[in-house]
């Protein structure tokens, strides 16, 4: 819904003449548009975390008895490393790209950079949300086989979150209407490479846990 409504925004207030520079009046109330609508999904999304916990909260304090964990898994177990690391990447990556074509570009190519980094903006913080629910959220487990479905569902969750599908696909909505030119292609270069690294991860990750399942004494 976000990309639709991010897509609809873009074209409602593309420049007649794509040489002109400058941002017109309706681009900028585009922008306007764009920001409110931004800000509505972080809200959105906070809202309902908080509505989660409580429900968790209150489901927690209802069980006769109650498991944890001794130590709550970290970012680094629930995550991992590489998973973090190539999240990191691909937001800075892509920033980097947009700031920079509206420092070198000009006319509809500097206006498809600032919706973009509106829209990377909000999904870096969309995101942050919902990895902090994930690793925060309550344990709801009354033994031992319920607390590891609740610390598997969590890694999964975490997992999926993490998966910058959003990120490959703000710049269709936006900056590859502007051309394929060399600029462009570099972010399908950007964006091939991050999903190469995110498949080898994965494949890495199946692995490790095939052989710790094979040899228990290496868990």
């Amino acid at each position: 819904m976000f990309l639709c409504a991010t897509a609809l925004v873009y074209v409602s207030a593309l420049p007649i003449r794509p040489a002109d520079d400058g941002l017109g009046t309706q681009q900028r109330w585009a922008l306007v548009v764009l920001t409110v609508l931004t800000a509505g999904l972080v809200l959105g999304l906070s809202l309902l975390d908080r509505w989660v916990r409580r429900v968790d909260q209150q489901a927690g304090a209802d069980l006769p008895r109650r498991a944890a964990h001794s130590v709550r898994p970290g970012w680094r177990t629930v995550l991992g490393v590489p998973r973090a690391t190539l999240l990191a990447i691909t937001y800075a990556g892509a920033a980097v790209l947009a700031i920079a074509a509206l420092t070198v570009r000009d006319g509809a190519a500097r206006y498809a950079a600032v919706i973009l980094l509106i829209g990377l903006c909000g999904v870096a913080a969309g995101t942050a949300v919902q990895l902090r629910h994930v690793l925060t959220h309550p344990v709801v487990a009354d033994d031992e086989s319920s607390l590891k479905a609740d610390f598997l569902m969590r890694v999964e969750d975490a997992r999926e979150v993490a998966v910058p599908t959003v990120v490959w696909s703000l710049p269709v909505v936006s900056v590859f209407d502007t051309g394929l030119d060399p600029w462009n292609s570099g972010w399908l270069v950007f964006i091939i490479l991050s999903v190469i690294a995110l498949v080898l991860i994965t494949v890495w990750d199946g692995r490790s846990a095939l052989a710790a399942q094979r040899d228990p004494s290496a868990r």
